[in-house]
């Protein structure tokens, strides 16, 4: 189990340094943020993993100033997805100023704040991203480079137990199916782990399936696969004319957001 003592795993003084003195001088303009990342995992599930960049979450408001209070600390900064992301970089090493997700659904909002636990953190007490947000989010992280799967299963076996589970539901919301094919691929890497998700959840998912098996799509034409992957369902957009479920009102982001995050992995 994770202790309360995340210290960084194999971190060059100088980058571990970085770390630091930004998060010092962000501390004091109390701007709110919240650590996620390696050290969230490190927290919630006891794996260590070696990291270039550390993860620091905002409200989308703070964004710009955070940007601005790193650039005055000495470091080059900028936003990378005007959507989702910023950064400011040192060296080789990089900060991760993020406010939501790729896929324009996991914002950042009061819920995360108020749900964050405290842990020491390269030597400071700071907030952690809740191991529900950090669930959601990493839930929709489905493409052929890179899968999250089995991070979002080791918090669960840590910490299955613990979860605020209606709030997880609730996170998920419309796309309840990712966090069901999330559970059930728990219970196959699992299947005599102690802290199984409750029933009540399962049962729950299971009768929304039966029920969404049974309804006909009023849209047989979306295709969700774009919450998942930027480029990997490219072809059922651009050549068998499926309707792009991140577009504003199945989704969050505008046409304009999706055309500039897609071209980056062109």
């Amino acid at each position: 189990m994770a202790t309360d003592s995340l210290k960084p795993h194999e971190l060059a003084p100088e980058t571990a340094e970085f770390y630091r003195h930004a998060t010092r001088a962000l501390l004091n303009t109390g701007i709110p943020f919240l650590v996620g990342g390696a050290y969230a995992l490190k927290h919630y599930a006891g794996i260590v993993r070696s990291t270039k960049d550390f993860d620091l979450f905002v409200y989308g408001k703070d964004r710009d100033r955070v940007l601005q209070v790193l650039s005055a600390a000495g470091y080059e900064t900028g936003i990378t997805f005007p959507h989702w992301i910023g950064k400011a970089t040192w060296g080789g090493d990089y900060i991760d100023i993020i406010h939501g997700s790729g896929n324009g659904l996991c914002t950042v909002d009061a819920e995360w704040f108020a749900h964050a636990p405290t842990a020491q953190v390269l030597d400071l007490q700071l907030p952690l991203i809740p191991p529900e947000e950090m669930i959601w989010q990493k839930a929709f992280i489905l493409t052929r480079e890179r899968c999250d799967s089995a991070d979002i299963l080791h918090v669960l076996r840590a910490r299955g137990a613990t979860l605020d589970w209606p709030r997880l539901l609730k996170r998920f919301g419309a796309q309840w199916q990712v966090l069901f094919s999330q559970l059930i691929l728990y219970q196959f890497v699992y299947p005599h782990a102690e802290q199984q998700p409750p029933q009540w959840v399962l049962q729950e998912l299971i009768r929304r399936y039966q029920v969404e098996s049974l309804a006909s799509t009023s849209d047989p034409a979306l295709c969700r696969g774009p919450l998942l992957s930027v480029r990997d369902y490219l072809p059922d957009l651009e050549e068998w004319g499926y309707r792009d479920a991140r577009l504003v009102p199945e989704g969050a982001m505008t046409a304009d957001q999706i055309r500039i995050w897609t071209e980056a992995f062109r």
